[in-house]
Formats: structure tokens, C-alpha cells, sequence
């Protein structure tokens, strides 16, 4: 067996045992974190060498992401600390699981277009804790959470990182993107949302109030409001700042919380309980630090396939398929195993834009069709996506659990959506 079929090997063996996390008691973060590191000594000492320029790219490129999660997260821990988000969950009055799981996705879809599908289902996350008691149907709704926050940033040039790959390269418009694949986005959330809907009956029971540390902490309501406007405004500033400056997203959200940390930091300095339990040098031990390594694995073994040539091969295996929508299809189920970013970056070099080429010009069909299926075929498994990694590891979602009760609804989703989109093309938009 050569060194390129046994990294093949190695990876669907290691993507099998973090599926089965539950039944086999392994940490889904020790199977990734050990799955990157094997598949790039393979590499290293089979294939074509250690090639440190690359590998310090993908890490330079994986870090990115990581260091944008971990600001997001310690965000959002700082508002639920000073209890921010009860200025939400009080205006949320009604318990009916059905009308409250519209009113979850709806929000999700929209924020995620000006926040992103990340940082949205961290947000939203956070929000579901202090509405829903029972963890089965908080999974539920953290399921619907997924599917929303990956269609909403599929038809925005800002809501997820592919979109934002195509955008920046010149690939897409802002403008175009948003006509012509809100639609299909649109729809690939609201088919599975009303089948889930009819499935829910009753009335979901609120958390009860635990006595914690912070109880005894003096939090005003003036306190809890600047946090949580702060906080948000940090988060929604990341796009903006981004647009100005062009740097990553991710030293936008350092900003936010550099702003945050001192604003806490002096308006607690008169109170010590409070200056020792409330500033993010204590908060930010409560993020969720094993889900920000399993991303750090799983990404990196995905890198080690891109620097071997197996995502480039891929790729060229495609392009014998000839049909521009098939392609994309394939490339959004792809996205849901392997990291949609190697995948859309692949098909970005595959095929330039070419103006003499219909599809393939800027704003073609190929290029906006590829924005949606990349960005809403991640919700199909629920390590598919930043989202769904994210809510996994904050709720503790088993993988198994999400395929037999989310992932059916997300792929008829998928293809409703990608049906609308094929039809408008064909005889609305691109005729």
C-alpha cells in the first residue's frame, strides 16, 4: 500500500471513530488531534518530505479560524456573565416549542448573514441555555440552529467563509449573491424547519434558577445592558472592520474583546469579587477549549489531504462529471466530510473566471450555485460545518444523534433548496 491510499486509509478510519465517540468512550478531540499528527508524519516520511512552508500555511490558515472562535466564545461568556442575554429571553414570552422554534431560525437566518454562520450559532447557543431546561430538546432546536446559520450565510457575501473566498476574489458581487440565492437558502431551511416543526408538540420548561458563584456578585441592569450592547456591537463591528481594513475577521473579534476587557476591567475595579470573577481572565477559562483542539485536529488532517494532492485529484475527478450543478451538488455533500474552504478553493483554481464563459463569468451561475452548496451542504452531518462543530462541542451533540434526527430533514433541505436554484437559473436568471 502506497503512502497516498494509506493516508485515504487512515483518515476515513479516524473520521469513523470520531463518529462513534459515544460508543467507544474516546474524546472526539484525542481521535482529531491524533489523526492530524499521524497523517503528516505519514506524509513526512512516505510521500514527498516534511514541507514546512506548508505546513506552517495551514496552520497559519487553521489558526485564524481558531483564534476567531475563541474571541467569539469569550465574548458571549463575558454577556451571559453579567447576564446580558436575559434582556432577550425576557422578551421571549411564549413556551410552545413550535412557535419557538421559528422564531430561533429566523433569527439564526438573518444573523448569520451580517455576523456569520460561526459566530450565529455561538450567539444563538448561548441563547437556547437560558430558554429550554431539557437537553434532548435543546438538541432539537440546536439541530435547526445549524441548518439556519449555514443557510443564512450562504446567500450573504459576509456569512460564511466561502462566500467570502468567492467575494473578495472577485468571483461573485455582493449585490448578485444576495438576489439570487436568498431564495434557494431560504427555502433549504424553511422545508426542514416545518417538517421538525410538525414533529414538536407542547410546550418547552424553562431553566430554573441554580444558585452559582455569581450570586452573591453585584451586577446592575445598567451593567448587564452595556455588556451585552457592547458585546454584540463587537461582534457585528467584525464584518464592518473587516470591509475597511481587509484584515481576517478574526483580528476584528480581538479588537471587540480587547474593548470589552477593559471596559469590565473598570467597571469592576472598585469591587474585587466582582474585578475576580467577572473580567475575561476568569471567563475565558469556562469557553470550551477541547472543541477549539478538535477543530484544530480535524482541520489540519483536512490540510495534510490538500498538501498530498488527494483534494487536487478530487477535484480533477469532478470535472469529468461536466455538469456545472451536479458538480456543486457533490462539492456540498463533499463539504459536510471534508472542510468546505480546501473544497471551494480547489474549484476556484480549477475553474478561473472566464467572461467569455456564461457560468463561469462573475456572478455565473457556477460561482453563485457554488456559494450555496458549499455553505448549506455542511449541515448534513453536524462536524460539516463551523456551526455545527461549534454547537457540538458547547451542548455536547452526538454525532450519531444528529445523523439519525437532523441529517435526513438538512439534506431534503439541501436539495429543495438546490432544486429553486437550478430552476430560477435556468429560466429566470441566467437564461
Amino acid at each position: 500500500m502506497n503512502y497516498f491510499v494509506l493516508m485515504i486509509v487512515i483518515f476515513v478510519i479516524g473520521y469513523l471513530l470520531i463518529a462513534l465517540e459515544h460508543p467507544i468512550k474516546v474524546s472526539k478531540t484525542a481521535t482529531a488531534l491524533f489523526l492530524a499528527a499521524i497523517m503528516w508524519a505519514v506524509y513526512s516520511m512516505f510521500g514527498n518530505g516534511f514541507n514546512h512552508e506548508a505546513l506552517v500555511m495551514h496552520l497559519g490558515e487553521t489558526s485564524e479560524i481558531l483564534f476567531f472562535l475563541m474571541g467569539a466564545m469569550t465574548i458571549v461568556e463575558i454577556i451571559d456573565q453579567h447576564e446580558g442575554f436575559t434582556l432577550i429571553t425576557d422578551k421571549i414570552e411564549t413556551k410552545s416549542k413550535r412557535r419557538l422554534l421559528w422564531i430561533i431560525s429566523i433569527l439564526s437566518f438573518f444573523m448569520s448573514a451580517v455576523l456569520d454562520n460561526l459566530t450565529t450559532a455561538i450567539v444563538m447557543c448561548a441563547l437556547l441555555r437560558k430558554l429550554i431546561a431539557d437537553k434532548h430538546d435543546r438538541w432539537f432546536f440546536c439541530g435547526m440552529i445549524v441548518l439556519s446559520a449555514n443557510a443564512g450565510g450562504a446567500w450573504s457575501p459576509i456569512g460564511d467563509v466561502t462566500t467570502i473566498m468567492l467575494w473578495i476574489k472577485g468571483n461573485i458581487t455582493a449585490g448578485k449573491i444576495i438576489l439570487e440565492t436568498f431564495i434557494p437558502s431560504l427555502v433549504s431551511m424553511v422545508v426542514p424547519l416545518t417538517i421538525i416543526t410538525y414533529t414538536m408538540k407542547g410546550n418547552v420548561e424553562r431553566p430554573e434558577h441554580i444558585k452559582s458563584e455569581n450570586d452573591s456578585l453585584q451586577i446592575s441592569h445598567k451593567q448587564s445592558k452595556l455588556i451585552f450592547f457592547l458585546g454584540v456591537g463587537a461582534l457585528l463591528f467584525v464584518p464592518i472592520f473587516k470591509t475597511i481594513t481587509h484584515l481576517p475577521p478574526y483580528i476584528g473579534v480581538l479588537l471587540g474583546l480587547g474593548v470589552l476587557w477593559a471596559v469590565t476591567e473598570l467597571m469592576h475595579k472598585n469591587n474585587k469579587e466582582n474585578l475576580a470573577k467577572l473580567t475575561p481572565a476568569n471567563v475565558i477559562r469556562r469557553i470550551d477549549t477541547p472543541s477549539i483542539l478538535f477543530f484544530l485536529g480535524i482541520l489540519m488532517a483536512v490540510a495534510c489531504l490538500q498538501t498530498a494532492g488527494h483534494l487536487d485529484l478530487l477535484s480533477k475527478s469532478l470535472d469529468k462529471i461536466g455538469n456545472i450543478y451536479i458538480i456543486n451538488m457533490v462539492i456540498g455533500v463533499l463539504s459536510s466530510i471534508i472542510d468546505n474552504v480546501p473544497l471551494v478553493a480547489a474549484a476556484m483554481g480549477m475553474y478561473p473566471v472566464d467572461p467569455s464563459l456564461t457560468h463561469f463569468a462573475v456572478d455565473g451561475a457556477f460561482w453563485e450555485f457554488l456559494a450555496y452548496c458549499a455553505g448549506t451542504g455542511g449541515s448534513l452531518l453536524i462536524i460539516g460545518s463551523a456551526a455545527g462543530v461549534a454547537i457540538m462541542g458547547m451542548e455536547k451533540i452526538d454525532f450519531i444523534w444528529y445523523l439519525k434526527k437532523i441529517t435526513i430533514w438538512a439534506l431534503l433541505g439541501y436539495l429543495s433548496g438546490a432544486g429553486v436554484f437550478i430552476l430560477m437559473s435556468k429560466f429566470i436568471l441566467h437564461t
